[in-house]
């Protein structure tokens, strides 16, 4: 039985397969330079490929294509699913949906007198000296306004007019509206109205019901608010996505990668949890290979196509519950994940007066010049310029036949013509590949304040972190980022350009359910606590599959703390003890913010239970070196780079062809199929019998 992990991201679709049939391995082994064939113990194979996520000319969705690729069939062939025993997967096409503002039309059903709750928020300007500031656009589309009320001691003030919520239901339902999020005052605790309303909506035919106590059960109306619209307006499209995959692949085990880092049955994949669902990939595969290979304190970077996603490990995941992403506020459990638009796709420009690298991408289509669809320079082609990538080791899937190579010569053109407007506009002369460097100088600064804002903005000192580097394009400069940071070790797993498939398949079964509390830390509510763990555990058992093949259970509960009068939480570990919960919540405080203020009243505003289902997941080979250790790997070839402001004649090394112990200096370029590592100057490289390559900087430097 087959098991395929994907990664649907913005520009290229990974795929990592666990292959059982030797037969496809011969077949696959006929096209070397578009497939990455590792063998494991028990007549297994992994199996690594990559193209783009669009190209309409050649096929509908990437992810089957993929799979067909993979199991060898040619195009009037269906796939047979009996050969394959599970599909796990991440995709961008809610996270999309939301950027593009192209979600279902929605109706929002709120409180009377709250109509324009969502759109007020909290009133915070992002910008404090922007003078007009510019709100984004809602997702829903229509509000009605229901005559309801609870206090906030659940009392029943005004009761809910059914007659009525039927109507102005009706009317949106005759506009084709079939989406609606319902929410209301103080419901999270007390849910009967909303309940009542829900019946009403689904009798009437609306296909996607969001309803907030089940959405986000937490205290703050806004956000938990934003929450329930965010899941009504993306749910359907994921649906639809889901049930486009299903129909390609009847009777298949499929999983998806929700954005707290574990894996859910298709169907009951939401659109609350899919914003993060690629990335959340590479925070567990970079996260679980990098404890492989020793290192207990992380900083991940992943560089894709059109941004960069950094975090911080040190110990257990770290989660986030308050989110804003593409203007929605969001509220619920997601992997403490900063991104920033600069990757491989980001658009080099120059205004007239300074370089500027993205936020705008290429993406997949056109692509960067370098791809042969009439795209813009992008921080790719700078890499190309500068020698860093070498178009004769990069996969030929470019053109509009999908078999030519990187344009070289467009890039050295458009980066002439560049360097000629730069002097008309500024009266400076640069070389092309000054320019070229410049660009990646200023893109490498963005992502290395990227990760100081998850890292020394909050107390980490990260000289002593290893950096999992992974990604298409993170092994281009991950020794320039580590130098900006004072990072002395790289961590490059052999999967690297595709961790975030790869972390599909480490992944494990995750559920977690919260319940709000807002009540004052003390040895009385540790019994109600009790009683509340009990409950979330039981209502997260049922959201998960009993007849699951697993390797074990584990169940992590967090209680979020505050200083009574701050808005402030940090999560903690539950304990029955009031005092180790203080401590550590001091501990964190400090850690965090610098101070800790004992005479204040501690507040434990909610408490979650995750259960966690451990996944078997693929083994790693071991490899033993056959080549004497005096004896070097011999470069393939040696170009000239342009690194540290010169043009330096650099060997290229193929990754396959390095054994353990083997120990290369930098400035050098190693290859793979599915990345290209530049080793900078004052750097070495060494393979570990794993096949980890950790990247070190000297110690005299």
């Amino acid at each position: 039985m087959n098991k395929f992990f994907v990664d649907r991201g913005g520009t290229f679709t990974d795929i990592v397969a666990v292959v059982s049939d030797g037969a496809i391995i011969k077949q696959l082994s006929q096209k070397k330079e578009q497939y990455l064939i590792v063998p494991l113990p028990k007549k297994q194979w992994i199996v690594v490929y990559k193209l783009l996520s669009e190209n309409p000319e050649r096929y509908e969705d990437s992810v089957i294509q993929g799979i067909r690729n993979i199991l060898c069939l040619a195009d009037n062939q269906s796939i047979p699913t009996e050969k394959i025993e599970v599909v796990k997967m991440g995709t961008t096409v809610a996270t999309n949906a939301l950027l593009e503002r192209k979600g279902d039309r929605t109706v929002l059903l709120i409180t009377k007198g709250f109509k324009d709750a969502l759109r007020i928020g909290y009133q915070n300007r992002p910008n404090i000296f922007a003078r007009q500031i510019i709100l984004p656009s809602m997702l829903y589309d229509l509000v009605i306004e229901v005559e309801e009320r609870y206090n906030s001691n659940g009392n029943e003030l005004i009761p809910v007019k059914p007659e009525q919520v039927r109507q102005d239901l009706q009317q949106v339902y005759e506009q084709e509206i079939r989406s609606c999020a319902i929410v209301f005052m103080h419901s999270y605790r007390y849910p009967n109205h909303e309940n009542k309303v829900a019946e009403i909506a689904q009798n009437l035919g609306f296909t996607q019901i969001s309803i907030s106590h089940q959405v986000s059960p937490l205290m703050k109306l806004v956000s938990r608010g934003d929450t329930t619209v965010v899941d009504a307006y993306l749910s359907p499209i994921l649906r639809r996505y889901v049930d486009q995959v299903s129909s390609q692949l009847p009777n298949t085990k499929l999983m998806f990668m929700k954005s707290d880092g574990g894996l859910i049955d298709a169907h009951k994949f939401q659109g609350k949890d899919s914003i993060l669902s690629g990335p959340a990939g590479g925070i567990v595969g970079a996260v679980q290979t990098s404890l492989r290979a020793g290192f207990k304190a992380i900083i991940t970077f992943d560089m894709g196509g059109t941004s960069t996603d950094v975090a911080h490990f040190q110990g257990e995941y770290e989660r986030q519950l308050d989110n804003e992403i593409a203007g929605a506020r969001m509220r619920v459990p997601v992997l403490s994940i900063h991104t920033v638009a600069a990757g491989g796709g980001s658009i080099l420009q120059f205004d007239g007066a300074s370089f500027k690298v993205g936020p705008e991408s290429a993406g997949a289509n056109p692509g960067p010049a370098c791809y042969r669809r009439g795209g813009p320079l992008a921080v790719t082609d700078a890499n190309v310029m500068l020698g860093k990538i070498q178009p004769q080791y990069f996969p030929n899937i470019f053109g509009k036949e999908g078999n030519l190579p990187l344009d070289k010569e467009i890039v050295n053109a458009y980066f002439i013509e560049l360097s000629q407007e730069i002097y008309q506009g500024s009266n400076q002369q640069n070389t092309p590949e000054e320019i070229a460097a410049g660009f990646i100088k200023i893109a490498v600064e963005d992502m290395a304040n990227a990760i100081k804002k998850i890292s020394l903005q909050r107390g980490y000192d990260v000289t002593n972190y290893a950096l999992c580097t992974f990604g298409g394009a993170g092994g281009q400069v991950a020794c320039l980022i580590a130098d900006t940071l004072g990072i002395k070790s790289v961590f490059l797993h052999p999967y690297a350009g595709v961790l975030s498939a790869y972390g599909m398949g480490l992944a494990d079964i995750r559920v977690i359910k919260e319940s709000a509390m807002e009540k004052p830390l003390n040895k009385d509510l540790v019994s109600e606590l009790k009683l509340v763990i009990n409950q979330l555990e039981n209502q997260a058992r049922q959201e998960l599959d009993e007849h699951e093949s697993i390797k074990g259970e584990k169940i992590v509960t967090k209680v979020s703390l505050k200083y009574q009068g701050t808005d402030s939480t940090l999560l903690v570990d539950f304990a029955e003890d009031v005092r180790v919960m203080q401590e550590s919540f001091a501990e964190e405080h400090q850690l965090r913010y610098g101070f800790t203020q004992p005479q204040k009243l501690l507040i434990l505003e909610s408490i979650s239970v995750e259960i966690i289902q451990i996944m078997d997941s693929p083994d790693e080979p071991f490899i033993t070196r056959t080549r004497p250790l005096d004896q070097l790997p011999k470069p393939i070839e040696i170009v000239p780079v342009f690194t540290d402001n010169k043009w330096q004649d650099t060997p290229i090394f193929q990754r396959e062809d390095l054994q353990p112990q083997d120990n290369i200096e930098g400035p050098a370029i190693i290859v793979e199929k599915i990345s290209t590592i530049m080793v900078e100057p004052h750097w070495n490289a060494k393979l570990t019998e794993y096949n980890h390559l950790i990247l070190s900087k000297k110690d005299d430097y």
